[in-house]
C-alpha cells in the first residue's frame, strides 16, 4: 500500500471565548506512574461519503479545549519536578494522506505491518500526546489512524475522548467535562492498610538476571490472527461454562477462558508451567470516582494455572479462576494500592512497573477488552465507522476484544501467535471441547 502524506500540522485547542486559559502543570498519580509507557493506537474505516477534513479538524479543535490533556505534553513541574501533564496547548499532530487505490481492496482483514501507513511515524521520541492520521481512498473512503500515549489516559477516558470529538464535531454538546487528577483525588488511610502483595503484581524487584524488553527480529515470526466468535457460538461457551451455576459467566469471561485454554494448548507446553493472564480492571466504580475521570485508574487482575489444570479441567474452571481474581481487586484491593504506592514505596525499595511492553508474553497471556468501549459511537456526521480494529502490535500473547462490526453481538479476537503454532490455535479454536 503506497500512502502518499499531503500535509502534516499542529491543531490547537480552540477555546470559545478566545482567550487561552494559562499553562497548567498535573502532577501523574499513582496509577499514570505505573501503567505502560506506550502508544495506543486504533484505526477507524469510514465509508464514502466520509466526513471532511475541515469538519474533523474544526471538530477536533472544539474538544481540545475540553481535553486539554490530549493538546499538551508530558514533562515535570518546574517547581519540584514532579513528572506532570504540562496544559500548554501545543497540540495535536494532524497528517492528511492519500492512497490511489480503493479500501476495500487495500485494507487488511487483521492487523499487518502494513497498517502502521495508516499512523503518523510513530518511531522516535514524540512531541505530542495525540497524533492522527487522515487517510483518503480513491473510492471517497477514509481511514483514521488514532494515536495517543497511554500514561495520560486509559482507555475508558480515551473513549470518552473520541465520542466527545465526534460530538463536537456534528455542533452537539460535548458532555460532562473531564475530571483530571490533583494531589488528594487519591489519598492513603490515616493508618495504611497494605492487604495485598503489590510488590509482585504491580511491581517486581529488577536483577542483573531479569531482562524485560524487546529481542532482536522474534515479530517477524509472529502472525496476527483474527478470530471471529459469533453470537451463537458465545452462547454455547456461556452455556457450557456456566451449567450448574446460578448466574452465568459473563461474555468475557467465557471467551477469555476459552482463549486462554487455546493459546496454552496450541503453544505446546508442558504440564508442570504456569500460565498467568494479565487483565485489566478500571477501578473508577471500585473507587467512587467519577466515569469522566480523565488519565489512568486501572490495575490488574492475574489470573493463574498450570497448564494441566487448565488442559484437564473443563471450561468452567477456567471461567471461574478468572471470575474469582477480578473479584478480588475490589474497591478494597485499590485503596491498599493506593496505601502502599503514595507515600512512594516503589522508588525507596527499587521497584519497577511490571507494565512493560514484551516481544512475547508465553507462557503467559494479556488481554485488552474494548467490548464494553463506545469506540462504535465515534461520528463525525456521515455515520458510524464502517470497521474498527486494533493497530498492529505483534506481541505474542497479547489479545485484544472488540465488538464486531456487524453489530449483532459477536465479538472479535485479535491474537498474535508465533507462525509456527497458528495452525494448532486454528484447529481448536472453535471447538468448544
Amino acid at each position: 500500500m503506497e500512502v502518499k502524506v499531503l500535509s502534516s500540522k499542529l491543531v490547537k485547542p480552540a477555546y470559545n471565548a478566545g482567550a487561552t486559559p494559562a499553562t497548567e502543570y498535573i502532577p501523574l498519580s499513582i496509577f499514570d506512574r505505573v501503567t505502560f509507557q506506550m502508544q495506543m493506537a486504533i484505526i477507524y474505516a469510514f465509508a464514502s461519503p466520509a466526513p471532511s477534513t475541515a469538519a474533523i479538524e474544526k471538530g477536533l479543535a472544539a474538544v481540545l479545549a475540553q481535553y486539554r490533556a490530549f493538546a499538551g505534553q508530558l514533562g515535570v513541574h518546574p517547581d519540584d519536578g514532579a513528572p506532570s501533564f504540562i496544559l500548554n496547548d501545543r497540540g495535536a499532530r494532524l497528517v492528511e494522506a492519500s492512497v490511489d487505490a480503493d479500501l476495500i481492496d487495500m485494507a487488511p482483514a487483521k492487523p499487518t505491518p502494513e497498517l502502521l501507513k495508516l499512523h503518523p511515524d510513530l518511531e522516535g521520541e514524540l512531541e505530542e500526546v495525540v497524533l492522527l492520521q487522515l487517510t483518503r481512498f480513491r473510492c471517497g473512503s477514509l481511514a483514521v489512524g488514532f494515536t495517543s500515549n497511554h500514561v495520560v489516559a486509559d482507555g475508558h477516558a480515551t473513549s470518552n475522548f473520541l465520542v466527545a470529538w465526534g460530538r463536537a464535531t456534528r455542533g452537539l454538546p460535548m458532555g460532562a467535562p473531564p475530571v483530571h487528577h490533583h494531589k488528594d483525588l487519591f489519598k492513603p488511610r490515616s493508618s495504611p492498610r497494605v492487604e495485598h502483595d503489590h510488590r509482585n503484581r504491580e511491581y517486581y524487584l529488577p536483577s542483573p538476571t531479569n531482562v524485560v524488553g524487546h529481542h532482536g527480529d522474534v515479530a517477524d515470526n509472529i502472525v496476527i490472527h483474527k478470530a471471529h466468535f459469533t453470537k451463537d457460538f458465545i452462547a454455547g461457551l456461556r452455556g457450557s461454562a456456566s451449567e450448574g451455576r446460578g448466574r452465568p459467566f459473563s461474555r468475557f469471561e467465557t471467551i477469555l477462558a476459552h482463549l486462554w485454554r487455546t493459546m496454552t494448548r496450541a503453544r505446546d507446553l508442558s504440564p508442570e508451567e504456569t500460565t498467568t493472564i494479565r487483565l485489566s480492571v478500571d477501578g473508577r466504580h471500585r473507587l467512587g470516582k467519577p466515569a469522566e475521570y480523565f488519565g489512568n485508574m486501572v490495575l490488574w487482575a492475574f489470573p493463574r494455572a498450570t497448564v494441566g489444570d487448565l488442559l484437564n479441567r473443563q471450561l468452567k474452571h477456567a471461567a471461574q479462576v478468572i471470575h474469582d481474581e477480578v473479584a478480588m481487586v475490589d474497591g478494597g484491593y485499590f485503596q491498599s494500592f493506593v496505601d502502599f504506592a503514595t507515600p512512594g514505596a516503589a522508588d525507596k525499595e527499587g521497584l519497577a512497573r511490571s507494565a512493560v511492553c514484551k516481544d512475547v508474553m508465553c507462557p503467559d497471556v494479556e488481554v485488552d477488552s474494548w467490548l464494553t468501549f463506545p469506540f462504535y459511537e465515534l461520528d463525525f456526521g456521515t455515520g458510524s465507522p464502517s470497521y474498527f480494529m486494533p493497530s498492529y502490535f505483534p506481541t505474542e500473547g497479547m489479545l485484544f476484544l472488540t465488538p464486531s462490526y456487524i453489530g449483532d453481538g459477536s465479538v472479535d479476537a485479535f491474537v498474535p501467535v508465533f507462525q509456527h503454532n497458528l495452525q494448532a490455535f486454528k484447529e481448536c479454536c472453535y471447538s468448544t471441547e
